[in-house]
Parts: structure tokens; C-alpha cells; sequence
């Protein structure tokens, strides 16, 4: 009895042991840009009525993004769920973060490159029509 006592303790320290340990390398999977992102699985946001998907691509990972929303526009979208930041100039917003992850040209020439589909964007994100079933989709680019 005591015998089968000490075994499923130790069987029990064990396992313990093995899940602190896949946490603690799970966090260690967040590298590069992707210590700073907002989220790293994917994820549904709003209740609109009209549904989209937003492809966040960023050195050699992704996350998908399911958004429903009644806006018009497709940076009202995505800045209604935080999901991008940017300052307004004379051609509309110029996203420098998406996913809370920053592209600066400044820094290293480095941008947020806007598709729709699998083509790149003619039009900037405030000026892109928000289309039922649509896969948008930011690449972080050098």
C-alpha cells in the first residue's frame, strides 16, 4: 500500500514537472516580432453582420483573424477591435502596427503590406470596401 502511495506520487510530481515545462517553452516560441503581438492563435471578433478574414503574416509565422462588423470600410474594422494602429496622412492612415506588432520605414525600411485576397492593395486600408467573405490579409515586409 504505502509502495503504491510513492509511485503515484512521484507519477504525479512528474507530470507536474512536464506541464511547467511545456509552458515555460511555450513562451519561449515568442520571438522577434512576435514578443510584442497582441495575439498569437486565432481568433473571432464582433457580432456584425457581415463576415471577414484577416491573415496577419509576420517572418515565418501567421494568424487569422475572423471578424464580423457592420463598418463599411476595412480600417474601420479593424481599428473597432484594435487589431491596428496608425497615423493619418494626406493618403489616409499608414498602418505601423498590426497586431501590435510595429513596422517603422523609418527604423529598418520595414512596412505593413496590405492584400486583398492574393493581391496586393491598390487602395489603403481606409479606403478598401469591407466584402462579405473577403480574406484580407497585412504582411510584414522588408
Amino acid at each position: 500500500m504505502r509502495k503504491t502511495a510513492k509511485i503515484l506520487s512521484l507519477s504525479l510530481a512528474l507530470l507536474f514537472v512536464l506541464f511547467a515545462f511545456a509552458a515555460c517553452v511555450k513562451g519561449v516560441a515568442r520571438e522577434g516580432l512576435w514578443k510584442e503581438a497582441t495575439y498569437n492563435t486565432d481568433k473571432t471578433f464582433g457580432k456584425g453582420a457581415t463576415t471577414i478574414t484577416l491573415v496577419v503574416i509576420a517572418e515565418d509565422q501567421s494568424v487569422t483573424f475572423t471578424i464580423k462588423t457592420d463598418k463599411e470600410m476595412l480600417g474601420d474594422a479593424l481599428l473597432e477591435h484594435g487589431l491596428i494602429e496608425g497615423e493619418n496622412s494626406t493618403y489616409g492612415l499608414m498602418v505601423n502596427k498590426v497586431n501590435g506588432m510595429e513596422a517603422s520605414w523609418e527604423k529598418d525600411q520595414a512596412y505593413w503590406a496590405l492584400y486583398i485576397g492574393s493581391d496586393y492593395a491598390m487602395t489603403g486600408v481606409d479606403s478598401t470596401p469591407v466584402t462579405a467573405g473577403t480574406q484580407y490579409g497585412f504582411t510584414y515586409t522588408k
